[in-house]
């Protein structure tokens, strides 16, 4: 039986793969998720790591064995893992929250945005921005693009291949892709690759405008290189991205769900405001990271059928060396801006080519020091110091399309260069974190920019970790403070339609924060304060659509609460997660006071070969001021007051694991129509209809 589900697969696979790429331009991708401990893959017959080992040394010697390949052949890790020690684990192939393929669908991390994925987006709860120093200020595209912290790095005895696919039935408006392959080429180092397509083109479009379609991919090549006798290490990877979305000014029909006229409304060929203007990110990066362990080195996991997966050092030198060059690119070709998206025009009243190039060459050399008792558990009495020396070069350049006469008094169009800065900062890193026991831990993090252009800026951070055993849970008191300097587009910026100048303080926040974890409860309580002052944010005159940046003179203080609970009958699960936020400043902190997520869905083993899920989830938070979108420089701002209903948006699905094969089957946004007709975000922008999606991910190791 299950041999033809998997041929079925294979057929459905393969059709969706001819319509994803069928218009292409320039494919896109999505991060990668956070490292999930999970293996839910079919069980197989219990056997010890060593045992498995062995049967695979046999096979590669080309003797007579039965080799059962699973998942416990390769285990995995990533850069903030090895921050440490040498930690790996097994891979998660199970089917937890797959049918939320979408970084815009991530249940603890709700995002506000254009419409569909690939499109600009923020988060639609409140989340600081913890990074100091230079910032271009351009985020908006940024979920989309993978970085260096994203790369998983693997251990793979056998070769690893995932193929991932995520479509739209009978439509084009969401087309994902993804192709990941690692493989060992020695026991001790491993290479791969991730290519990830987007080719999404939307709900509300004219689609037979290239312009108007996504179109991204996200390329990296790594490797993982660890020395015989586990005292050095070699991180590398080679990122590209090339990120492509519309910038339509929103459909003119500013009525669709409001309206009741019987007139017929074809989605598809909806006209926009903009129907020949996008923004286009490419970046290109290098990154390289050795480290090498001096001393005695300490290891844990060798109890008996257990691989040793954590290697723990006593002394530690390091260097990496990242170097990165981004290009933001807004173009608007050949229309006139009919529908006065912009405030104004500077340069072309008609054709805008703005573009802000950023260049950032980084080295950071850093020493660790461990102090632990060797007779002692290495997980008792532990006291660890980081110190870290940071050097970034950074060069910007500002350009924008502009008309000029030639020697012959004949007009033609070149790019001039507006603005140019070459600067640097010196960073002084340090950490401090002394472990008591495996129940008591106190950290303490210390980033101060000690030299350069942003001379000044630092990030103070304390966290505390007290458990009380497996039943009792953990709880972990965090604060922190921050001062940064504005982005770049806040102070100075220049491009067709937008220029600033100005002159705004840093902003500074600080933070504190109670968090209790108790995962045999699955329970998780989280209690959030901050206190933000100088704080930055984008407006416009009331009814305008002049977006531009300001400083708010008082201080705004902000009360997050997060609560996840799941509960478990048998085979019914109902998982949640809420969030209240109440701040003093409601008006320019634009965020809903109440945002929940709610799964509830059933479980069982199907034809005894699908271990597969069926259920319903929902989303809902409650009314407030929503957001406007300003088009060319890719920054949502306080607009017109514009408080749009507030409804749930519930998705029926199936998915399913067969052997190493994930799939799903949704009805997303199944409710529309009941409730409403739809529903939005961001002023002007609507967001998706109701669609069937499907989605599988076929794992391969042999």
């Amino acid at each position: 039986m299950h041999k033809k589900l998997k041929y079925i697969l294979l057929l459905l696979m393969c059709i969706s793969v001819r319509s994803a790429f069928a218009q292409y331009n320039n494919p896109a991708g999505q991060r990668p998720r956070p490292l999930n401990m999970r293996d839910t893959v079919k069980k197989v017959k219990e056997v010890s790591d060593d045992e498995l080992l062995d049967s695979l040394r046999k096979k590669e010697e080309n003797k007579r064995d039965s080799v059962i390949f699973n998942s416990k052949f390769i285990r995995i890790t990533n850069a903030d893992l090895l921050n440490d020690s040498t930690q790996t684990f097994a891979i998660d192939t199970g089917i937890t929250n797959f049918e939320n393929y979408s970084v815009l669908l991530d249940p603890r991390n709700p995002r506000i945005h254009l419409g569909y994925t690939g499109v600009s987006q923020r988060s639609l709860l409140f989340e600081p921005y913890k990074n100091i120093g230079f910032d271009a200020g351009q985020h908006a595209l940024d979920i989309y693009a993978l970085a260096p912290e994203d790369i998983r790095y693997y251990n793979a005895r056998v070769p690893l291949t995932t193929l991932s696919l995520f479509n739209g039935f009978g439509s084009t408006a969401e087309q994902i892709f993804k192709i990941q392959h690692t493989q060992n080429i020695k026991e001790n180092w491993n290479v791969g690759f991730n290519l990830n397509f987007n080719g999404s083109r939307g709900f509300y479009s004219t689609q037979s405008i290239l312009q108007q379609n996504v179109s991204d991919v996200n390329a990296a090549i790594y490797t993982w290189y660890e020395s015989k006798g586990k005292r050095y290490n070699l991180l590398a990877n080679i990122i590209y991205n090339n990120l492509k979305a519309p910038e339509t000014g929103s459909i003119l029909n500013d009525s669709v769900f409001t309206s009741s006229s019987n007139q017929l409304y074809f989605k598809n060929s909806a006209a926009v405001r903009l129907p020949n203007s996008y923004e286009n990110w490419k970046e290109r990066s290098f990154f390289i990271k050795q480290f090498y362990y001096i001393g005695r080195i300490d290891s844990l996991g060798k109890q008996k059928g257990k691989a040793n997966s954590t290697v723990l050092p006593t002394q530690r030198v390091a260097h990496t060396f990242f170097v990165q060059s981004k290009t933001y690119n807004y173009r608007q070709t050949n229309q006139p801006d009919t529908y006065h998206v912009f405030p104004d025009y500077y340069y072309s009243v008609s054709k805008s080519n703005d573009s802000l190039n950023v260049t950032d060459i980084r080295n950071e050399f850093s020493y660790s020091f461990y102090l632990r008792s060797k007779a002692a558990k290495a997980s008792k009495n532990e006291l660890k110091l980081d110190l870290a020396l940071v050097h970034d070069l950074y060069h910007y350049a500002q350009y924008v399309s502009d008309t000029t006469m030639n020697e012959y008094g004949l007009k033609y169009i070149h790019q001039e260069r507006v603005q140019s800065q070459t600067f640097q900062d010196i960073t002084l890193k340090g950490k401090l974190s002394y472990r008591l026991s495996d129940r008591i831990g106190l950290e303490g993090d210390v980033k101060q920019i000690a030299q350069g252009r942003d001379f000044g800026n630092y990030y103070y951070g304390a966290k505390l970790t007290l458990s009380g055993g497996k039943k009792a849970g953990r709880i972990i008191l965090e604060a922190f403070s921050q001062n940064s300097s504005p982005p770049l587009i806040y102070n100075n910026w220049i491009s067709n339609h937008y220029i600033f100048h100005n002159d705004f303080s840093n902003q500074k926040t600080t933070s504190a924060s109670f968090n209790y974890i108790n995962n045999p409860l699955e329970l998780d309580i989280k209690a959030e304060y901050f206190l933000i002052s100088n704080y930055l944010y984008f407006i416009a005159q009331p009814g305008g659509v002049d977006a531009h940046p300001a400083q708010l003179g008082s201080s705004i203080n902000l009360l997050k609460v997060s609560i996840g609970k799941n509960l478990t009958w048998r085979k019914l699960h109902f998982d949640n997660y809420a969030v209240y936020q109440k701040t003093d400043y409601q008006s320019t902190l634009r965020t809903p006071e109440l945002y929940t997520y709610s799964n509830l869905y059933y479980s069982t083993l199907l034809f005894n070969v699908l271990q597969s899920s069926v259920g319903v989830n929902v989303r809902y938070n409650t009314q407030y001021v929503a957001p406007s979108y300003a088009v060319g420089i890719g920054q949502f701002y306080n607009g017109p007051d514009v408080t749009f209903s507030s409804y749930p948006v519930a998705a029926v699905y199936f998915k399913a694991t067969l052997q190493r094969t994930n799939l799903f089957l949704m009805y997303d946004y199944a409710n529309q129509k009941l409730s409403s007709k739809g529903y939005y975000t961001v002023n002007r922008y609507p967001q998706q209809d109701a669609l069937i999606k499907f989605g599988v991910s076929w794992t391969f190791y042999n």
